[in-house]
């Protein structure tokens, strides 16, 4: 049973109305973002018209800002705009959903205002805006628009798509334009193809270049929405239809629409030989055309033949499941032997890894030792991570090939990773009763210490009780 002061509503409710109301003004002095939030509530029981009005205001602030938005302010500005995407769904839409749409277009559209400003490599703002976009297309069939403004609005809005915050919003609108609209927006981008070109103003620019990708794109994701495959292959050019990835999404529609053998053909169209990289894509789509034309032998051959060449789990994955019971078991085993003698041995480890084959790795790092290569260490330190409990001999080798070569190239940034490593391989040697070869922990210390041993910048890092100073 919770305590009478645990903080939830129920409890809050004995204070009072007034006592809540200047706990509220109490709280809120000093945060912006707890006034604002105050006052579209307040606004929220005059109507939708006023909450709307906040929201604008609001908006407005932020689109006229400069300000650089530093990683500092991005989770900030981030709640921000959660919170008037939120009052808008939840709030305005529930009341008014064509002032709810007004004000989401205008939320959408700042896009290009706050990511000309911010640094956001992680995707945190982008994220909101995608999720606005969605919102969009849920008001839009609660709003009274007719299909034709609708499809106005978002032609207009897809010509300043900078950031990609409209990729999906033909999708998300499709529902709301149906047919009709849909067939009024491919109007317009066809139109907008035959238009002449303005010449820009960088001359280094392709002219009509991102104009062609806005024009392709969207007649693409046209015919998607009103399941015409034709439209859509209609926009690859004969050149564009040979590429691996381009054939795979053409072959996965034809099947979709059941037209197996031209499916076929569009696999087929592409020359693999002398690509460095075949895309995993391609890849199922034509084990996927060579099931539907019944040709199953075919397509588990091709599957072999793609994990034997890439080490790719998801070709693995669907081998297997297409086995007799038993079958699989055995087929597994001699797929694990298969990528313990590959002839990358990180990209062995990172497939045992994440198979899970915890066991065979923990192998590979023992027999392979001498390949490993200690820069890699987005794969190794979490493979380490994962045999410490269980193969403490092989995370201290992946540990210690971290730790040559942060010493051994003078590789000053990763001083403290390495450190910290160290400090591992000390605890991971309580574990290990024979080294099988390699030096124990002691005489591997006292090593680092004779080759490296006059750089301080990495002893330093080391923790004061660190038995091996």
């Amino acid at each position: 049973m919770a305590s009478k002061t645990t903080l939830n509503a129920k409890n809050l409710e004995v204070l009072g109305v007034e006592k809540l109301a200047r706990l509220l003004i109490e709280i809120s002095m000093g945060s912006a973002a707890n006034k604002r939030r105050l006052r579209l509530e307040l606004a929220g029981t005059l109507g939708a018209a006023d909450v709307a009005r906040e929201v604008t205001k609001r908006l407005a602030s932020i689109d006229r800002s400069r300000t650089r938005i530093d990683w500092r302010k991005i989770k900030g500005l981030k709640r921000d705009l959660e919170m008037q995407r939120s009052i808008i769904i939840d709030t305005i839409a529930d009341i008014d959903p064509d002032e709810a749409l007004d004000v989401m277009w205008r939320f959408v559209g700042l896009a290009n205002s706050v990511l000309d400003r911010a640094d956001d490599s992680n995707g945190i703002l982008i994220s909101t805006f995608h999720a606005g976009c969605a919102n969009l297309g849920a008001i839009a069939q609660m709003a009274k628009t007719d299909s034709r403004s609708l499809s106005d609005r978002a032609f207009s809005a897809l010509q300043d798509n900078g950031y990609g915050q409209y990729d999906t919003l033909i999708e998300s609108l499709a529902p709301a334009l149906g047919s009709k609209g849909l067939e009024r927006l491919k109007t317009l981008f066809t139109d907008r193809s035959k238009a002449p070109i303005e010449k820009p103003a960088d001359e280094d620019k392709i002219p009509g270049s991102h104009r062609d990708l806005t024009v392709r794109t969207s007649l693409e994701q046209i015919a998607d929405a009103l399941g015409d495959v034709d439209a859509f292959i209609a926009q690859q050019s004969e050149a564009a239809q040979s590429l691996p990835m381009i054939a795979a999404r053409i072959a996965r529609r034809l099947l979709g629409a059941g037209r197996n053998q031209e499916a076929w053909g569009a696999i087929e169209k592409v020359d693999t030989r002398g690509l460095l990289s075949i895309p995993f894509e391609w890849e199922q789509a034509k084990t996927n055309v060579l099931d539907a034309l019944g040709l199953h032998g075919e397509a588990q051959n091709f599957r072999w033949h793609c994990f034997e060449r890439s080490l790719n789990g998801d070709h693995l994955k669907a081998y297997l499941k297409r086995l007799p019971d038993f079958d699989d078991m055995e087929a597994e085993d001699k797929a694990l032997a298969y990528v313990r003698a590959f002839p990358d041995v990180h990209q062995s480890l990172s497939f045992l890894a994440n198979w899970p084959a915890i066991g065979e790795a923990a192998k590979l790092v023992v027999e392979r030792r001498r390949e490993l290569n200690g820069d890699l260490y987005e794969l190794l330190t979490p493979t380490a991570e994962l045999l410490q409990e269980k193969h403490p001999l092989a995370a201290t080798l992946l540990l210690r090939a971290m730790i040559d070569f942060a010493l051994d190239q003078a590789r000053a940034t990763r001083y403290r990773h390495a450190a910290r490593h160290l400090v591992e391989c000390e605890s991971l040697a309580r574990q290990i009763e024979d080294f099988g070869g390699e030096p124990s922990s002691e005489i591997y210390i006292a090593d680092l210490r004779r080759r490296h041993g006059k750089k301080h910048g990495f002893w330093g890092m080391l923790p004061s009780n660190f038995g091996g100073l």
